[in-house]
């Protein structure tokens, strides 16, 4: 997985500052895109086996060596809020919970000025032992992944029998004051789509915030076919045979998720449409892996080099600078419908969702 073995075009090589570029704010896009959302990934590791992720007998994970430190993540977050605008930052992996330092981190984000908001993506194993430390670091909220509730089915598909531990963790966010807790739910055909409504139901009843997203072409062995996927539509129309979906007709913003009013309200359902509805042009999102790249799409075939430059000794404003033209190249939307798509080399692992 190192950096260094990856086929071209995956890191882009370091580029002179253009003439008007050093020095000139936030990060803006040819597009005119602002990036004011940071996704950082913590690590590549991961404690479960997710069928649309990772293989079950997992991968080859990034040398400890080519691995950001917790000063190392720090440093590029404080770059981002202090010089480039960023306002959110959202912690992933892999399985964030699984980095030592995370409390830490989390702790030095929220005491950065301005203030971004923090939050958390995780598959909540270990989350009901380190919630209230989170809390208290500053954590606002995290989003939980969760594709089924019947414990056989969630052992098919992660591999794993930890569902229980997944629930514990639901519920000491929830208990800590990290809301709205918010499930992220992936439906696949031919094994949990018939989950839908129990999930919902679940949430409904726990008082979560669930949202779907359509599988998305991430998986570290390449199986994903359009035609099998379970769409947006698909989603809809299993959901309204329960239930009374309404749109909301609050504004989304660059937020992701299409939401409906559940019977009326105030309970939402989301729906993130990632390949079928699109929503690439109000885009606010950049990406910092954990190996210290910096990508501007879950689906980017190049990355910007930021940890060599750092570790080579470059300032704050000279990274800033690396950060603003590496934006600059990002490109108009995913791509996905374009005969010429070709799936990232790295899974979802170790991208950062």
């Amino acid at each position: 997985m190192s950096s260094s073995s990856l086929p071209d075009p995956w890191v882009r090589p370091a580029a002179a500052v253009p003439s008007g570029v050093a020095g000139t704010g936030g990060l803006v896009d040819r597009h005119g895109r602002v990036a004011t959302d940071l996704r950082v990934s913590l690590t590549d590791r991961c404690n479960l086996r997710c069928t649309y992720c990772m293989p079950p007998e997992g991968l080859d994970w990034l040398p400890k060596v080519e691995v950001l430190t917790d000063e190392e993540i720090v440093r590029l977050v404080r770059i981002g809020v202090e010089e480039l605008g960023i306002r959110e930052v959202r912690f992933t992996g892999g399985e964030p919970l699984l980095r030592p330092g995370l409390v830490g981190i989390v702790a030095a984000t929220t005491a950065l000025r301005p203030r971004p908001e923090v939050s958390l993506t995780t598959n909540s194993i270990g989350l009901a032992r380190v919630a209230p430390a989170l809390a208290a670091a500053g954590l606002d909220r995290i989003n939980c992944s969760l594709d089924t509730v019947d414990p056989v089915r969630f052992k098919q598909l992660t591999h794993r029998d930890r569902l229980d531990d997944v629930l514990a963790g639901l519920a000491a966010a929830q208990a800590a004051g990290l809301t709205p807790v918010k499930v992220n739910a992936v439906l696949m055909r031919g094994m949990n789509e018939d989950d839908a409504v129990p999930l919902l139901d679940f949430c409904l009843e726990h008082g979560y915030q669930l949202r779907f997203i359509e599988q998305m072409p991430l998986d570290a062995h390449h199986a994903w076919t359009r035609g099998q996927m379970v769409t947006a539509e698909d989603i809809l129309e299993r959901l309204s045979a329960a239930h009374t979906l309404t749109p909301d007709t609050e504004d989304r913003g660059s937020a992701p998720a299409e939401r409906w009013l559940v019977d009326g309200g105030p309970a939402t359902v989301g729906v993130i449409a990632s390949v079928t509805r699109s929503f690439c042009g109000a885009c606010d999102r950049t990406r910092l892996t954990a190996d210290g790249q910096i990508r501007n799409c879950l689906f980017a075939r190049e990355e910007s080099d930021l940890r060599t430059a750092m570790r080579a000794g470059a300032t704050d404003a000279e990274l800033a600078d690396r950060w603003r033209i590496a934006t600059l190249a990002k490109l108009p939307g995913h791509g996905i419908d374009d005969p010429s798509f070709l799936q990232p080399s790295r899974p979802m692992s170790a991208i950062g969702g």
